[in-house]
């Protein structure tokens, strides 16, 4: 299919494409409706063939769209659009419509050598941030990766695609479609590798594995294939990064190591402690952390040897990792075990009859917001509105054909979205419709002057036929409005076409200089002639002309005779 200038939902305009990946490409955009730049990515049609796929993506983008953070790249829409395949078969391209950050891929950073210790846990520091946020909210990232990561012109670090990994992994794609949307298998944590469920410490692990490639240049782990990085990630110890790149501190190998540790309980259980050691470690001071230790050598694809020491035993069973369990005791007394069960058996009728008894009530709780109607009032209106409900405004001026100058568009989050106090909340404010300069349509052809016209934001009015001394037959001569002037976006722009004709006027009694200047500037091929059959003037006056009055073909050839008689 073409993407370009293809209009999504009816709403988002495609640019130029800025980004091409495994499975989505992405494109410059405009969002017509709030006349904002976005940035739409466009996934493969191949993600598409299964239902549930693209419920499990519609939920996550939506959750996704909820998380606004200056970190976080903001997720505004998400939907499907149906296009024409090869061999005449409709094909669903899901999309998603984000925020539309000018800057650079932190993969792109890589790319031209090791960052400088002080700035790669700046960069760190930035993305913990993004996490600490999204993993409060309860969204695990799974695809921490520098080409997901992006720092703006202004150092700013903003992480994108969180919930897109979800919708993949949660739904039928296929492993190799898995695979090449969440990247490489070099950025897999050791459960990721194992096909174990993941949580909140599997994203520190990949931010460690970014940590590192920052410091060094290059990934801890390489192979020839993905299942090959995946096993080192399972079965062998990183090494330092000051081994590779001899300005990384001991304090900073520390904590890279740490990050990287196997058991996801002996590496950092959140992102706030791994901020923390790094900002240690920033200063020149070691964290007071041990080294991780070589836990454990386990394999890709059997079960791994378990755990010696009893803490580990422990914290692995809490996870439900029961392939790793050290049992202690060979059988737990009976009396605990039916105990057990009665305390279970209580809880449950005591759920269940909360549940019967439980009344529903339209009351939010007191932690809770509800974002309420302010479209078509002015922006202090609004403001005071939402500044009483405890909410943060941040105006944003766009351009609408429908809601008069100065009053309120919408909000994002939309109006009826549930909010916890202190949430910032975007409202777009009108200006009114959006004056745009009439181009100058002169000497382009009708169909040029068309598409100059569409991609002004105009509309195509007539076309109409105008006689012109000058200007070839159906190019243009003019335009209504005329070029220069401003109008509105969406207003309709006349243009007047060259016929290739020129009108001859009448210059019969008219002195014989007058006729043939004015007969010249039309680019008529003049001659003149005697009439002696006539009788003179002082002024000669015109007798006959050889073309009548009326259209002629420009420059055509026309013989006028004055007179010249007694």
């Amino acid at each position: 299919m073409t993407d370009d200038n293809r209009l999504l939902a009816g709403r988002y305009r495609l640019g130029e494409l800025i980004g091409r990946g495994g499975m989505s490409n992405v494109y410059s955009g405009r969002d017509e409706r709030l006349g904002r730049q976005v940035a739409i990515k466009l996934l493969k049609s191949s993600l598409a063939g299964d239902p549930v796929f693209r419920t499990r993506f519609r939920q996550e983008a939506q959750a996704a769209s909820r998380m606004a953070h200056p970190t976080i790249v903001r997720v505004f829409d998400a939907g499907e659009e149906r296009v024409a395949e090869p061999g005449g078969f409709e094909g669903i391209v899901p999309f998603i419509v984000m925020e539309f950050v000018e800057g650079k891929l932190l993969k792109d950073v890589i790319k031209e050598g090791p960052v400088d210790s002080a700035e790669a846990i700046r960069i760190t520091e930035g993305i913990l941030t993004a996490l600490e946020y999204s993993h409060r909210a309860g969204v695990v990232h799974r695809d921490i990766k520098p080409g997901n990561v992006m720092i703006t012109h202004g150092g700013q670090v903003k992480v994108m695609d969180f919930g897109i990994a979800r919708a993949i992994s949660d739904s039928s794609a296929t492993v190799a479609q898995t695979t090449a949307i969440l990247g490489t298998a070099q950025y897999f944590s050791p459960e990721q590798a194992r096909g174990e469920s993941v949580d909140a410490r599997t994203d520190l692990y990949s931010t460690g594995v970014v940590l590192f490639e920052m410091l060094t240049g290059e990934p801890p782990f390489k192979g020839e294939t993905p299942v090959a990085v995946a096993y080192q990630h399972v079965s062998e110890m990183p090494v330092a990064p000051s081994s590779i790149n001899p300005m990384v501190s001991p304090a900073i190998d520390q904590v890279v190591l740490h990050a990287l540790a196997k058991d996801r309980f002996a590496r950092f259980q959140s992102a706030v402690e791994f901020r923390t050691d790094l900002e240690i470690a920033g200063a020149g001071k070691i964290p007071s952390k041990r080294l991780p230790a070589d836990d454990f050598q386990s394999s890709l694809f059997g079960a791994p040897p378990s755990l010696a020491q009893g803490t580990e035993a422990a914290l692995t069973q809490l996870a439900g990792d029961d392939e790793y369990t050290v049992r202690t005791q060979s059988r737990p007394p009976v009396v605990w075990i039916w105990a057990g069960i009665a305390s279970v058996a209580v809880i449950l009728v005591a759920i269940v009859f909360w549940v019967l008894t439980l009344q529903p009530t339209d009351e939010l709780p007191s932690a809770s917001r509800e974002i309420p109607t302010v479209t078509g009032q002015t922006y202090e209106a609004a403001d005071a509105t939402l500044q009483q409900l405890d909410l943060v405004t941040a105006r944003f001026d766009v351009y609408s054909d429908t809601v008069p100058a100065g009053q309120v568009v919408d909000t994002d989050p939309a109006t009826g979205t549930i909010v916890s106090p202190g949430t910032v909340v975007e409202v777009n404010v009108s200006q009114g419709k959006e004056a745009v300069a009439v181009p100058n349509l002169q000497n382009m052809n009708a169909t040029d002057a068309a598409n100059a016209i569409t991609a002004a934001k105009f509309v195509v009015g007539q076309t109409n036929k105008e006689n012109s001394a000058d200007v070839a037959a159906d190019v243009v001569i003019r335009s209504d409005p005329p070029a220069g002037t401003e109008a509105h976006a969406g207003d309709t722009i006349n243009i007047f076409v060259s016929t290739g004709m020129v009108t001859v006027p009448d210059v019969a009694g008219q002195p014989i200089d007058v006729a043939s200047s004015s007969l010249s500037q039309l680019q008529l091929d003049v001659k003149v002639e005697q009439d002696a059959g006539c009788k003179s003037a002082p002024s000669n006056p015109v007798s006959t002309q050889s073309i009548a009055p009326g259209d002629a073909l420009q420059k055509s050839e026309i013989t006028i005779r004055y007179c010249t008689g007694p």
